[in-house]
């Protein structure tokens, strides 16, 4: 017991790094070593909690540099997919869903890479399609983040700017589905606690590490860098599934 939470000590501080750079990674990195112990779904609520912790201070920090257009057309219709997608997490949630998220994960990944996200690009109608889609299918998987990240190369934004964005849509999604986890498995939350706050607070440092790196990053590897940890992510998820 001892060894695994140190390591999900050490996971959940690189998670918060990551998502601090990218804005997402806590969900993706930690759900499946926690499911581990207590299984999928009960791991996707418990992590949720650590999740909005480290989006809560990435979003105090990062508020400034929001993209309110962005936030308020695609992030509206993530955070209500969401919330959608949170209801029907434990009806729907299987390997299948999982196979196909991190294949996803991988082509936009590669898309990325290679430069071919730079030719999308979402503004109307489609910002609000795309919000709905990443949030729903997010939510049936409790992966959101990697999706919605992947999705936003639609926008022309700035490396802060796509980070602070990303994770003021990845607050509002929290704040719609953390309670419907609470009000189904709260039992089920209460008796992984003390992993729930290990997790936490190595999210909550790897945060911190994360935000002083984001200031070191160049603007023009910015999205690079977030492609290849949306790739890496991918294929962890595949291989974990």
């Amino acid at each position: 017991m001892i060894v695994f939470n140190f390591i999900l000590l050490l996971v959940s501080t690189f998670a918060g790094l990551i998502a601090a750079i990218s804005g997402f990674g806590i969900g993706s990195l930690i759900t499946p070593l926690l499911a581990v112990k207590t299984g999928t779904g009960i791991a996707v609520a418990g992590v949720s909690i650590a999740h909005f912790l480290g989006t809560s201070l990435r979003f105090l920090i990062w508020k400034r540099y929001i993209n309110k257009r962005v936030l308020l057309s695609f992030g509206i219709t993530s955070a209500i997919g969401g919330l959608i997608g949170a209801v029907f997490h434990n009806i729907f949630q299987n390997v299948v869903l999982n196979i196909i998220f991190g294949c996803l994960l991988i082509f936009a990944g590669f898309s990325g890479l290679t430069g071919i996200s730079g030719k999308w690009r979402l503004s109307g109608f489609m910002a609000w399609i795309a919000g709905a889609l990443s949030g729903v299918f997010g939510g049936l998987v409790g992966n959101q983040g990697g999706i919605r990240s992947a999705a936003m190369f639609g926008f022309d934004l700035k490396g802060k700017e796509f980070v602070s964005t990303a994770t003021g849509i990845a607050l509002a999604v929290d704040i719609v589905r953390m309670p419907v986890y609470l009000i189904v498995q709260w039992k089920d939350i209460l008796n992984i606690g003390p992993l729930i706050i290990l997790a936490s607070i190595g999210v909550l440092m790897g945060t911190e590490i994360g935000v002083w790196t984001v200031g070191k990053i160049p603007e023009a590897s910015f999205k690079r860098l977030v492609s290849g940890i949306i790739l890496m992510i991918g294929i962890f998820v595949l291989v974990h599934r």
